[in-house]
């Protein structure tokens, strides 16, 4: 039975392994040039297996051992300088697998973490280095925008809640950074998983981070290229799977920020989610043609960000004077006219702010705010593809009458 076998002996073997294929890995990396890298595969397993015994003889050996190897490798690398090679990459991952004889005595998870991190990384060099060639250098400074939203800024934000709204600043901008992940997360997908999307794609990922903006730019793609047919069912059939989506975004948020009004939304924006499916498929043509040329616009802005937020704290002022003021009948005409706008400051102040009006008339809010931002979609669809895309902007007008009837007709 394995319980009778050391636990050295099990560490000893898992290292030879690991340092074994590490070895064959580099002999792969290094095929198309041989003299590019220090050593065989044997000489990758005697690393290992030296790491391993002299980090048991003590710690001092394991330091001395260290060292010896730099100084023999320093004088590999003069060498190479010579002939006008300069990479280290044989003395990196040499270093890592040296290192696995301490790691292992602390834990075997993480030296197996490291070992599949550096066949990977090995294995997808040259794929990698196609991601970085093609990669728009704006993507960088976007990525570095997500980083000064949510590390940055979140954390030096005061938790004390403002007076008045009842919220936080820290809480404010973290529902920002929430909100940005999700549209952020959705536009990578569009730009580097699906870069060869087709149209019905661009509309299930284009409305998990704006079903108005994607309606937009699919209208006046169906005005640019005139299209007819197959072409034009399916570009309705996207434009009505946006709206889908944009249901099951609602859903999602609501369980993130308010489960309780998450769990009363289920049923009904699920099943809005579903007939707009139908709908899309019914519209869709099998042998349409899938290519898209729609170009991606980044969500990810830092102006953007904060007219989100200060749209959100004007939304919570609003929402709260009219729920003082005018009640329940109120709150769902101002529902009804924030449709016609971004309804995703108005839906999070409602999810997130103190007032006094129930999860369920919250939730009508929220489901009668979707059905009016249906119709503005609707009326999109007709002036910026000018009446091409007619059928879809009749069926996203019957869906948002459906909702907010539903919505007003609510408990």
């Amino acid at each position: 039975m394995i319980s009778f076998i050391p636990e050295d002996l099990i560490h000893f073997l898992v290292i030879i392994v690991f340092s074994f294929l590490i070895g064959l890995e580099i002999k792969t990396y290094r095929s198309e040039d041989p003299k590019k890298h220090f050593g065989s595969a044997r000489t990758y397993t005697f690393v290992g297996i030296m790491g391993f015994v002299f980090y048991k003889i003590s710690i001092e050996v394991y330091i001395a051992g260290f060292a010896a190897l730099t100084v023999l490798y320093a004088l590999h690398y003069f060498h190479k300088l010579s002939e006008h090679r300069s990479s280290i990459i044989s003395f990196l991952v040499l270093s890592l697998i040296y290192g696995f004889g301490a790691l292992i005595k602390h834990s075997i998870y993480f030296p197996a973490a490291l070992f599949a991190s550096i066949i990977f990384i090995l294995n997808y060099k040259n794929y990698a280095q196609n991601i970085l060639k093609n990669l728009d250098e704006k993507e960088f400074e976007t990525f570095s925008k997500f980083i000064l939203l949510s590390a940055v800024v979140l954390p030096i934000l005061p938790h004390e809640p403002i007076k008045y709204i009842g919220i936080s600043p820290f809480k404010i901008w973290l529902i920002v950074v929430v909100i940005s992940s999700i549209s952020y997360g959705s536009y990578l997908a569009q730009k580097f998983i699906f870069k060869n999307k087709g149209y019905l794609l661009t509309g299930l990922l284009g409305g998990i981070y704006s079903s108005t903006a994607t309606t937009v730019v699919l209208s006046k793609k169906a005005l640019s290229i005139n299209a007819k047919g197959d072409v034009l069912s399916i570009i309705n059939s996207s434009i009505i799977i946006a709206t889908s989506m944009m249901y099951m975004r609602l859903l999602a948020i609501s369980y993130i920020f308010n489960a309780e009004v998450g769990k009363i939304l289920t049923l009904p924006l699920t099943v809005f989610a579903f007939i707009a499916l139908i709908i899309s498929f019914l519209l869709y043509k099998k042998n349409s043609i899938a290519n898209s040329t729609i170009d991606d616009r980044n969500p990810l802005e830092l102006g953007t960000a904060f007219v989100f937020a200060v749209l959100f704290v004007v939304m919570m002022i609003i929402t709260k004077y009219v729920t003082l003021n005018f009640g329940n009948i109120g709150l769902k005409i101002l529902s009804f006219i924030v449709g016609f706008t971004d309804i995703d400051p108005f839906v999070l102040s409602l999810l997130t702010g103190k007032f006094d009006i129930s999860a369920n008339y919250i939730s009508s809010a929220i489901i009668i705010a979707s059905g009016s931002n249906n119709i503005l979609k609707a009326l999109y669809a007709l002036i910026f593809s000018k009446k091409i895309a007619t059928t879809s902007a009749v069926w996203l007008f019957v869906l948002g009458v459906l909702t907010i009837i539903y919505g007003i007709l609510w408990h």
